[in-house]
């Protein structure tokens, strides 16, 4: 399981979402199976929100994974057990133990795919329309079509701010130790 996670890794960002574009377009038989269900209400997937989202969270998901997979190796089974012979169900085992435990994991996934997904506007491009607007599609226009410098290096400043302000609470509340996936040791 982990190595379909880190597969598409070999290759590269462009080219994954350049393969979405294919899967997707209207002749493709996976858009015919969704069209013979009924998941698609236009008969057209390409060039939608949903294909935005299906892009972004296929490129960006092992790096949400791979932090979720290593803070989860790090869980000591025995405190499961422990929490199983303690009469918990399966359900408050995991809630009260294995959760808090795998917290720092998940945070530092959330961090590492929330701030490259911010600035991203390949998939926008590919995989959107021109009514699909984020961050880096506006910021991309201002520089290349409009030839507004000024405004483009005045937004991607902000974002940065935003991103940098982001990180920095996160590092106030969970430390800088939990950003690098490991537990905090009290002395």
């Amino acid at each position: 399981m982990l190595f379909a996670v880190v597969a598409p890794f070999f290759t590269t960002y462009l080219i994954r979402t350049i393969a979405w574009e294919t899967i997707l377009s209207d002749q493709s038989p996976v858009v015919d199976v969704l069209n013979t269900v009924g998941l698609t209400s236009s008969g057209r997937v390409l060039a939608t929100a949903g294909a935005v989202i299906a892009g972004i969270t296929y490129n960006f998901l092992p790096f949400m994974v791979l932090p979720i997979y290593a803070s989860l190796e790090r869980v000591d089974p025995d405190l499961i057990e422990a929490a199983k012979d303690l009469y918990a169900s399966s359900r408050a085992a995991f809630l009260r133990v294995t959760l808090p435990l795998s917290a720092p994991g998940i945070v530092a996934g959330t961090l590492l795919t929330f701030i490259p997904a911010v600035g991203d506007y390949i998939n926008a491009f590919f995989l959107g329309s021109p009514s699909n607007h984020m961050i880096g599609n506006v910021i991309q226009g201002l520089y290349l079509t409009q030839r507004d410098y000024p405004a483009a290096a005045a937004l991607s400043f902000v974002l940065m701010a935003i991103i940098m302000v982001v990180v920095f609470v996160y590092i106030r509340f969970a430390g800088s130790e939990a950003l690098m996936g490991e537990e905090a040791v009290d002395a």
